[in-house]
């Protein structure tokens, strides 16, 4: 809901020249929390792990109208990053406990497809309420979002047997917190392929505007629909045939989709290149989720979910320092820029190909 909203509100406040640091602070802490809310998960509970990022986002929300400086909204943006590093987390492993492991694929398409409605539906709500009654209005209404997602949570069982009372210790973290071998594989393809993500996110408005789309928002929302009408189809097909032949399907076509809106010089193959993109992206998320649950050791679950969402965490911010890199602002660098993305997803499909099962 604030993310379309933010540049702005902070270049009100007199930090126009920090606005790349509204999503590299937020994405930062969600990275370096994810040890600790895997292994959280895995001590006293899936439930309590959700509950804490919800509250950090009511929070956050409620603290944005009462820290109007620029070093208040930076720290905010900081804290709020926790909410992303524990939530979904949580979430992965309580599927992973309630869903039968043959039609895990299905259901990390269901979430999927849940939180791309809610990155679709959100910045339109949000631009709505900002319009209309204000920006500390739209805080309120994220915090108001938040609190029900807090109600839902009290609502549902703890599936963590072994439940542990939280004690000082279980925020100690190890390198196996960090790192779960086990899930290797499915990570290292998250990394390669989450590249193309923060590259496609940090340029694309640009391109689209090169070629005529003064809408920015348009290209992400043929993104984020060619995604969601994928998922679900995705997941239960990888329950069916595997997670690897989807995966093999799935990165070849990211390549060949980063190509496409490399070489594009028109609005339309630009359209079809990012719906291409968003179809590939749709059907690797969710494989990716249940592949690494499926390896997951059954009694660390949260470890194995939090490595793949570290591995992600890192794809996407190298990808959209990368690809800004790259760009450097200069519409003749929109090729090497996508085909550097398109290389990375084509050593995941190679690393797939040749993998031994």
């Amino acid at each position: 809901m604030m993310i379309p909203e933010l540049p702005a509100y902070l270049t009100s406040l007199g930090g126009a020249d920090y606005k790349g640091l509204i999503i590299s602070l937020f994405t930062l802490t969600a990275m370096v929390s994810r040890p600790f809310s895997g292994k959280l998960s895995d001590t006293i509970g899936r439930v309590p792990v959700m509950l804490f990022g919800a509250m950090v986002c009511v929070v956050c929300s409620l603290a944005y109208p009462v820290l109007t400086s620029v070093a208040g909204f930076l720290f905010l943006r900081l804290v709020h990053g926790f909410s992303t590093g524990f939530t979904p987390t949580g979430q992965v492993a309580f599927l992973s406990d309630i869903i039968p492991a043959q039609r895990r694929g299905e259901a990390m398409g269901l979430l999927g497809t849940a939180g791309t409605l809610g990155m679709a539906g959100g910045p339109a709500i949000g631009g709505l309420v900002a319009y209309e009654f204000g920006l500390n209005a739209l805080f309120y209404c994220s915090a108001f979002f938040a609190l029900i997602s807090i109600v839902i949570l009290f609502s549902i069982r703890e599936t963590l047997t072994t439940k542990q009372r939280f004690e000082v210790q279980h925020l100690r973290v190890g390198p196996t917190d960090f790192f779960e071998p086990l899930v290797w594989t499915p990570s290292l393809v998250m990394a390669l392929t989450a590249f193309a993500y923060g590259t496609v996110f940090t340029v694309i408005p640009d391109f689209g505007n090169w070629v005529g789309i003064k809408n920015k928002g348009l290209l992400f929302t043929y993104i984020t629909v060619s995604s969601l009408f994928v998922r679900l189809v995705a997941g239960r097909v990888s329950d069916r045939v595997g997670r690897r032949p989807v995966l093999l399907v799935s990165t070849i076509l990211m390549a060949s989709a980063l190509v496409v809106v490399g070489l594009a010089e028109t609005k339309s193959w630009l359209i079809i290149g990012v719906v291409m993109y968003g179809l590939a992206q749709g059907s690797t998320s969710p494989t990716l989720l249940a592949w690494a649950t499926d390896l997951s050791n059954p009694l660390f679950k949260g470890r194995g979910v939090a490595t793949l969402y570290i591995f992600m965490e890192l794809g996407i911010g190298l990808g959209a320092l990368g690809g800004g890199w790259l760009f450097a602002n200069e519409p003749d660098n929109f090729l090497i820029t996508f085909a550097a993305a398109a290389c990375l997803s084509s050593v995941s499909f190679v690393y797939l190909l040749f993998r031994k099962k």
